[in-house]
């Protein structure tokens, strides 16, 4: 047993760092989410519990709009799925790396967020880290900012006069950051360019409501047909 806490807290020690960027950003979006519950009339459990079970930022803040009108579960689940279809790709991507996890892959499928993903992805485990653990202890401890901003925002919501507008842009920085660091540690950046100009192509072509399942669908299908050769690549390289 001593030997098993140890090494969780090693694993709790070597995640923690890079969920820091998180707290930051989830800190701020969750007081937006927790607020703007509070002022659309829902008491600080809404959102806490909501942040709990339901924890997908995005659905979270149309959930709102669909409390507040008539009951309809077909449009409830349907809005859900398109919000977050992009959580197929995510899974897809993780199914090596989530391989023989045991009870923890349960929760790490249900907290896979685009942080968690982003992290757990790219991240680079120290050597004697367990590697269930870290994963683990990233996606929790993301949760856990994410919970404690959306019910400190739907406690002192009321209490809070500031403009929230532009908050979300914190997340794109983040995600800037992420792509560029992953761009550094590539030998090959063929596959980074092609989803960049792809998604590009796919925003122009669908607008910026509708580009962004069609432009997943465009990178999978590409990367798939090269897959071959960018391998190769890698490998000459």
């Amino acid at each position: 047993m001593k030997t098993d806490h140890k090494g969780r807290m090693q694993a709790l020690r070597a995640a923690f760092p890079y969920t820091i960027p998180i707290f930051a950003g989830f800190w701020f979006l969750g007081l937006t989410y927790g607020i703007y519950m509070n002022v659309s009339g829902f008491s600080f459990w809404y959102p806490m519990f909501m942040s709990m079970t339901i924890f997908a930022g995005s659905v979270e803040f149309v959930a709102v709009n669909l409390l507040l009108g008539a009951f309809d579960p077909l449009q409830a689940f349907a809005m859900a799925f398109i919000i977050n279809a992009r959580h197929l790709f995510y899974g897809i991507s993780m199914l090596d790396r989530f391989k023989g996890l045991g009870w923890k892959k349960l929760y790490l499928i249900f907290g896979m967020c685009d942080e968690s993903f982003s992290i757990n992805y790219t991240a680079e485990i120290p050597d004697g880290v367990d590697r269930g653990w870290f994963y683990f202890f990233v996606t929790l401890l993301n949760q856990i900012y994410w919970v404690l901003g959306a019910t400190l925002g739907g406690i002192f919501g009321s209490f809070i006069r500031f403009n929230t507008e532009g908050l979300e842009f914190v997340m794109t920085a983040m995600f800037v950051v992420i792509f560029l660091e992953q761009w550094n540690k590539e030998k090959n950046h063929t596959a980074s360019l092609l989803g960049l100009i792809l998604s590009a192509f796919c925003l122009i072509l669908f607008g910026a409501d509708g580009f962004l399942i069609p432009s997943m669908l465009a990178i999978l299908g590409v990367l798939t047909l090269l897959r071959g050769h960018l391998q190769k690549g890698d490998v000459q390289k």
